[in-house]
Formats: C-alpha cells, sequence, structure tokens
C-alpha cells in the first residue's frame, strides 16, 4: 500500500489546505526576506514582507476568515504593515506577528476570554512552534522515505534530455563565439560562495518564525490558567476587614501628608531645605512614586476581590475610592516632577516614554475604581487595561517620537527661549532623520554665528545620509519621503555647506 507524505503525516488531504501548501508558502516567505533583508537596510520593504504573511496567513490557513475575531485580528495585521511601509520599527513588527498569531489560535481556541491569558498563550506560542516545526520535519523525513522509488524511474526519463541538449549545447558553443563566450563567463560556484553559515541562520530563523504562525503548535491550552472568575476566593491570612480598615487609613493619612508636600513644594514656591534644587526635588521622587501607585493598585486588587467579603464593606469601598483618589493625584505630581525635570534637563525619549508610562498607571488605577464601583469582572478589567495599552503602543508607532522630542528641545532651549536647558545638538543627532525637520526650524532662529553654523553643519549631515538612504530601494519609506520633500522645500536641494558637524 502506498503512503503519501499527507496520510503519513497525518495532515489534510490535498483538496484542503495542506501541509505543502504552508511549506510553500513559508518557502516563498524566506525567500522574500532574503533579497529583501540580508545584507541589506531596512525599510518600506519591512512592510511589504508583513502583507506578504497576512496574504500567506490567508492561503495557508482559510479558517482565519471564518470567525469575526480572527478576522479582526487579521484586519489588525494588515494595518499595522501598512504602518510598516510608513515608518518601519521592532515595535510595530513585533505586533504584527502577535497580529497574526493571535489570527491563527483564534479559531482553535474558540473564543477571547480574557488578554491575561491570550499574553501567556502569545508567549508560548514560539517554543510550541518550535517543536511543531521539528515534530514536522522528522515527520516529513519519514514519509518522504516510504514514498514509492520515484528517482530510479526519474534517472531514465531525463537522462536522454539532459545528455541531448548537453551534446548540443556543447556543439553550438564550438560553432558560436557568443554562446562559448557567454557559457566561459559563467561561475557555477557564485551561487554556493553565497550560501555562508549566517546567511543559513537568516532562513532558518525566519523559516522557523513564519512556520509557527502558518502552523501552530498544540500548547494553547497549557498556557492560560482558568479565568478568575471561576475560582472562589480564598482568604489571604492576616487580612481581615479591621486589618484592610486600618490599612487605608493609615495608607490615606500618609498618602495626604506626601500629597501635600507636594502642592507646597511643586504648585506654592515653597523653598526646599538645604541646598535641594527643584530638578533634584522632582527627580527623586518621580519613579518612586509611580512604583507606590501600582503597589497600591496591586493591594487593592487583592484585597478586595470581586465576591470577597471585603469588597461588599461599604465602608472600605469608600476609604479605597479615597485612597485611589490619592493615587491618581501621586501620579499626577509624578507627571510634575518628571515635567519640571525636563525645563532643567531637556526632552528626551526616555523622559516621553516615562511620561506616557505614568498616564497608563493613572488610567488603570481609575479603571481599578470603575471596576469596584460596578462591579465588574476580573476579566473586564485585564481587557480594559490591554485596549488601553494597545491603543497607546498604536499610537507610538504612528507618531514619530523622535521629531516630538526634537521638536520641543528646539522651541524651549537656553539659546531660543531665553530660559531652559541648553541646546544638546549632540542628542538631536542621535534622533537621525526625526530631527530634520526640527532642525531646519532652529536654523532659522535668531542664534550666535558659531552655534547657527554648527546646526547648519548637523542639518547638512542628516539630510544627506536622509536622500543617501531613500535612494536605496531597500531602505526608502513614506514618512522619510515626506521628510525629505519637506526639507528640500525649505532649503533646497543638498549641497555643500561649510562648517563641521559638531558631533562627529
Amino acid at each position: 500500500m502506498q503512503i503519501s507524505v499527507f496520510s503519513a503525516a497525518g495532515l489534510h488531504p490535498p483538496g484542503r489546505r495542506s501541509f505543502l501548501t504552508k511549506a510553500a508558502c513559508a518557502l516563498a516567505l524566506v525567500v522574500l526576506a532574503d533579497v529583501l533583508f540580508f545584507g541589506q537596510g531596512v525599510g518600506w520593504t519591512a512592510g511589504l514582507f508583513s502583507l506578504a504573511w497576512v496574504l500567506a496567513v490567508v492561503i495557508a490557513r482559510p479558517g482565519v476568515l471564518a470567525g469575526r475575531p480572527s478576522v479582526a485580528a487579521l484586519a489588525a495585521a494588515g494595518l499595522l504593515a501598512l504602518t510598516l511601509i510608513d515608518d518601519p520599527g521592532t515595535l510595530a513588527f513585533l505586533l504584527v506577528w502577535a497580529a497574526l498569531a493571535l489570527a491563527v489560535l483564534l479559531p482553535r481556541a474558540g473564543a477571547f476570554d480574557d488578554a491575561w491569558a491570550w499574553s501567556c498563550r502569545l508567549a508560548v506560542h514560539p517554543f510550541s512552534g518550535l517543536l511543531r516545526l521539528a515534530g514536522d520535519a522528522v515527520v516529513w523525513t519519514r514519509a518522504w522515505r516510504r514514498v514509492p522509488v520515484g528517482l530510479r524511474r526519474l534517472v531514465p526519463l531525463l537522462a536522454l534530455p539532459v545528455a541531448g541538449t548537453g551534446l548540443f549545447l556543447a556543439l553550438f558553443a564550438s560553432a558560436n563565439p557568443v554562446i562559448r563566450d557567454r557559457l566561459a563567463s559563467l561561475d557555477p560556484g557564485a551561487l554556493l560562495r553565497g550560501i555562508t553559515p549566517v546567511r543559513v541562520g537568516f532562513w532558518a530563523l525566519t523559516g522557523a518564525v513564519v512556520w509557527g504562525v502558518l502552523r501552530p503548535g498544540h500548547l494553547l491550552r497549557l498556557a492560560a490558567a482558568p479565568p478568575a472568575e471561576q475560582r472562589p476566593p480564598s482568604a489571604i491570612p492576616g487580612v481581615s476587614i479591621a486589618s484592610v480598615t486600618l490599612s487605608l487609613i493609615a495608607f490615606n493619612a500618609l498618602f495626604a501628608l506626601q500629597n501635600t508636600l507636594d502642592v507646597a513644594y511643586l504648585w506654592s514656591g515653597a523653598p526646599l531645605p538645604g541646598n535641594l534644587t527643584l530638578a533634584t526635588y522632582a527627580h527623586r521622587g518621580a519613579y518612586p512614586l509611580i512604583a507606590t501607585a501600582l503597589l497600591a493598585a496591586v493591594f487593592v486588587l487583592a484585597a478586595l476581590r470581586p465576591g470577597s467579603p471585603l469588597a461588599a464593606n461599604r465602608l472600605l469601598r469608600r476609604l479605597v475610592y479615597l485612597w485611589i483618589g490619592q493615587n491618581v493625584v501621586l501620579v499626577g505630581f509624578s507627571i510634575e516632577r518628571t515635567l519640571n525635570y525636563v525645563d532643567a534637563f531637556s526632552l528626551t525619549a526616555l523622559r516621553l516614554a516615562a511620561l506616557i508610562w505614568m498616564g497608563l498607571v493613572a488610567v488603570g488605577l481609575v479603571l481599578i475604581c470603575w471596576r469596584i464601583w460596578r462591579r465588574r469582572s476580573t476579566a473586564w478589567l485585564i481587557n480594559a487595561n490591554a485596549v488601553a495599552v494597545l491603543a497607546v503602543l498604536v499610537g507610538c508607532i504612528v507618531v514619530d517620537l523622535g521629531n516630538v522630542v526634537a521638536s520641543y528641545n528646539v522651541r524651549h532651549n537656553r539659546e531660543v527661549a531665553g530660559t531652559g536647558a541648553a541646546l544638546d545638538l549632540c542628542y538631536l543627532h542621535r534622533l537621525g532623520s526625526s530631527a530634520l525637520l526640527p532642525l531646519i526650524e532652529l536654523e532659522r532662529e535668531n542664534l550666535s554665528p558659531e552655534t547657527k553654523a554648527e546646526v547648519t553643519a548637523l542639518r547638512a549631515t542628516i539630510m544627506r545620509r536622509l536622500t543617501l538612504d531613500q535612494a536605496d530601494w531597500h531602505r526608502w519609506t513614506f514618512r522619510n519621503a515626506r521628510r525629505l520633500d519637506a526639507a528640500i522645500a525649505a532649503v533646497g536641494e543638498q549641497g555643500e555647506v561649510a562648517g563641521c558637524d559638531p558631533c562627529l
């Protein structure tokens, strides 16, 4: 009895999306990745590859089009792929992968329970995919060995055509100098010399990533615990209505003291003790206060779980509302501290990320309060926070944060505004093309001749590099095309500029 590759592997018959279809899609993606990325810069090609990946998922796994959740995930992957065409980034690519993984896993899970469970599944998914890839390789090898002897039939079939073609080609080469010279110029070893260990590793890594999405493993159920609502709330040692009440009273008093001090020093302008400056006071407190707010959130979630006697106590709920309100005020003061530090030492991408994170913490605290008030489930709280985080991440992808930082520093520095931090041209240099248009804006300001020459030289350096990047079709992006067009419209074509880049 003949055993096909499909039956030996326990796979779908050829009438459906077969193993070979998935393998062909994976191979096509590996070849496309080699052409677009290996030894090349990354530009709009990241979006092109992501769109091809979305198309491969539709071809290899048509079941993703059967349900609304998987279709929504697939559509999200396509939209994120478009953002990669505009401006490539690691975060956007990771979100494309997560959306595609969701699209192929959702039909197997049946429903979307909560974001935490799916985060666990996505964390396990790459390892599950590697195990599946190894198992498929073993099954494929065994199945291929059972295929009826075909090579022995293929050799006699091809022997005459190959030998005859070679003979006539040799005769034509001896009679035609053009054919002879063309054959002599061929280098059969060039292809083999291009296959290096690094390139093979690149193929293997790309194949493993795309194969894990096209043919996911079976660890889906092991990756998620049952929802919290299905587990009865258990008592926590040392936690009672009396202890939590006393704790919340003490916590509220302590937080009120901290917030009062912040009002005194940050808003009313009261003098700080000793040699402590406002910038130092702001910087020391910003991050510890955020950690304090997070610990407060953990305490509330652990002590006042839905269905527990503590959550049903009206006094406790009111104390919690007061405490969460104080935590939101505390986060507000942390943001105020960070802004004061930015005024003294300029804005950086890390400080902007910290401000965004603080805003997310405040949103999370408000959601906890809403959950207690409206008696929402744990799954609702997790999903609401996940939506907030995803909205922020997508916003960070769409908005050029480097341009935001550069624009702020250009407009708020000592050389332009007369107050604030000194102009840090080297940091603007590290921001790359994101700083080009703000530098052009800065170049028009009334600067000292020395500073203006440095700004012009830095702008010319960044513009020249951007022009070279845009000339390479691998690294070309829509965002940089718009940026370069705006720069050319403002200062003209890039030419030689007197002066030297101060950061080189």
